[in-house]
């Protein structure tokens, strides 16, 4: 459906005038980063909000802007916009700093805290937002179906808002988002109030919007979301950023292991300690020993299993523990967290 949608976009974008050749594919290497922050600071009164932010987003990328409550996040966002004037530093979308006309005119927003005048029909909401964005009538009338297509609302534009779930309420807010052919599209917790199904729905738009050669710039504390949709991530702490890059190469490291095995003599129990640190053995109630230890990066995995193998071993079960951004999350923060701690100590 998504082929069949874009397709029709291009000849609809194309009677409206609307030049979409620069979206059909990333911007070439060497173009201006999409998103760009150089020493971003942002204080209120005595209160630093943002403090030392900087990092870039390449066109065509979908970036995972993360952190816990109060660490930025928005606020950052904000500034990306032009609602908010950063105390000291720069942002620049497209190579254009963050707040011009002519920047946010290619750019989308779905912000996390929204609401529509809730008397307006889905179709309505969209034509208004047209107007502001300064659309024609004729691309305001390739727009707005296109747009309503895309989040699965084709049939309920007609309807007044007040009639909408929260989750379709959700879904016209991305429809304004993209409603203006934005070449970067910044969504604040866009799947929040959407079942499964819907946010399904969401990483499949999101996923076009790259196929299409946009950037998407993603918060979320939907951290499972933001791990099958993003390129690179991001993680925000006391307004910096603590970690940046992409999420396999983040996630290297010591990776756990659970062995399940008939027996465990001293000498196979050698081997592991060879290979590995070994956390925790225990008998299983089927007869079997399971190991659980810790080896220093994936690709030691079949170097054990191979020297088990060979000393006689048998070998009923192998699940290497892979880093879920979750747990990367969490570590990261507390390792950020203690760092600051002993720094005022």
């Amino acid at each position: 459906m998504a082929q069949d949608v874009a397709d029709t976009a291009q000849r609809d974008a194309r009677a409206a005038g609307i030049d979409r050749s620069s979206l059909a594919a990333p911007a070439a290497v060497g173009g201006p980063p999409a998103i760009e922050t150089r020493a971003l600071h942002k204080r209120f009164g005595t209160k630093v909000v943002v403090h030392d932010l900087t990092f870039s987003v390449q066109q065509g990328e979908v970036f995972g802007f993360l952190g816990p409550n109060g660490a930025g996040k928005t606020t950052s966002i904000k500034m990306l916009m032009g609602l908010v004037r950063p105390t000291s530093g720069e942002a620049r979308l497209l190579g254009l700093p963050a707040g011009r006309r002519d920047a946010r005119r290619r750019i989308g927003f779905l912000p996390e805290l929204f609401r529509f005048h809730d008397w307006l029909s889905g179709r309505e909401v969209l034509d208004l937002h047209g107007r502001l964005y300064g659309m024609t009538a004729s691309q305001r009338a390739a727009a707005i179906p296109r747009a309503l297509e895309l989040v699965g609302l084709s049939r309920r534009g007609d309807e007044p808002l007040r009639t909408y779930s929260k989750g379709m309420q959700q879904r016209i807010g991305i429809a304004q988002a993209i409603l203006n052919d934005p070449l970067v599209v910044l969504l604040d917790e866009p799947t929040s109030a959407l079942d499964p199904v819907g946010r399904l729905d969401v990483r499949n738009l999101i996923r076009h919007l790259r196929d299409e050669g946009r950037t998407v710039l993603l918060n979320s504390h939907l951290l499972s979301e933001v791990e099958m949709v993003c390129d690179r991530v991001a993680i925000i702490h006391h307004g910096r950023v603590a970690t940046i890059g992409p999420l396999d190469e983040l996630r290297q490291g010591d990776v756990l292991v659970q062995l399940l095995l008939a027996t465990l003599p001293p000498a196979h129990r050698a081997i592991l300690d060879t290979h590995g640190r070994v956390h925790d053995v225990q008998n299983g109630r089927t007869d079997r020993v399971q190991v659980t230890l810790e080896l220093p990066s994936p690709e030691r995995v079949p170097e054990l299993v191979a020297a088990l193998a060979a000393a006689g071993a048998q070998i009923h079960g192998v699940t290497p523990h892979t880093t879920t951004l979750e747990e990367l999350f969490f570590s990261i923060v507390r390792e950020d967290d203690e760092l600051r701690n002993e720094a005022r100590a």
